[in-house]
């Protein structure tokens, strides 16, 4: 259930908001007084959302239907609504969604990087899936003399991106499609089910001097040369000769 769900993101969501709303339908036309319809809802809505393997798809699911009958509740003018559907399209397309959401790098998460992958002045580092710039700040940091490089689908994050790391090369692209050929260093910050098509990217394209570094999700069936915790997170670094 939970790999069916996750694998059909966000599908999950609809289904757990409209099996929430069929419930609060049913509990009403059955007389209940209140707040037992929502009661009935809300725990229809929990069901559905423990069927996703990530916290924050459970999150999603659970909070998003009180949340819709809140903004029911004030009545707030159709535009707002159709407004708010556009911006999420515009920050998130549809070809996004098999791809991490916008989860940001601590700024400091990658400062023992160059300690364990070195690199010479001038190498090509991308962060792919750059999102808002985070990663690439803390790239900046670890690597002050690199071409940083982002790629991200999202214009909208694309511009926020290039404003808060100017010195960066970021481009508007789905980071799948990006040749790796020509770099030194490639950072993801994905999810767990992207990461079997990096490792099938990085054993396809990357040269044998370079090196992939993931943060919190290492790559299937590889054995990291080197990780470390940063606070909740992990720092898993592979050099591209070990891949294969």
């Amino acid at each position: 259930m939970i790999a069916w769900l996750d694998a059909r993101w966000p599908l999950g969501a609809l289904l757990g908001w409209g099996a929430a709303w069929v419930a609060w339908q049913l509990g009403a036309s059955l007389g209940w007084a209140s707040p037992w319809p929502l009661v009935l809802s809300l725990l229809v809505a929990a069901l559905v959302a423990s069927g996703h393997g990530r916290w924050w798809r459970r999150a999603v699911v659970v909070l998003g239907w009180p949340l819709a009958l809140a903004l029911q509740a004030v009545s707030l003018p159709p535009w707002i609504w159709v407004g708010c559907v556009l911006l999420l399209v515009l920050l998130y397309p549809r070809r996004l969604w098999r791809d991490a959401p916008l989860f940001p790098t601590p700024l400091g998460a990658l400062d023992d990087l160059a300690r364990h992958a070195s690199l010479p002045p001038g190498a090509r580092v991308l962060d792919a899936g750059c999102g808002a710039g985070h990663g690439l700040r803390a790239l900046a940091r670890a690597y002050p003399q690199a071409q940083l490089e982002g790629v991200e689908a999202s214009r909208l994050l694309v511009w926020w991106a290039r404003w808060r790391c100017p010195r960066a090369r970021i481009r508007c692209a789905d980071l799948w499609s990006e040749s790796w050929s020509d770099l030194d260093m490639v950072y993801l910050f994905q999810r767990p089910e992207s990461m079997p098509d990096a490792l099938r990217k990085a054993r396809a394209e990357l040269r044998p001097r370079a090196w992939l570094v993931s943060l919190d999700f290492p790559l299937p069936d590889v054995r990291p040369q080197q990780q470390w915790p940063h606070g909740r997170h992990t720092v898993f670094v592979y050099p591209a000769k070990s891949l294969n």
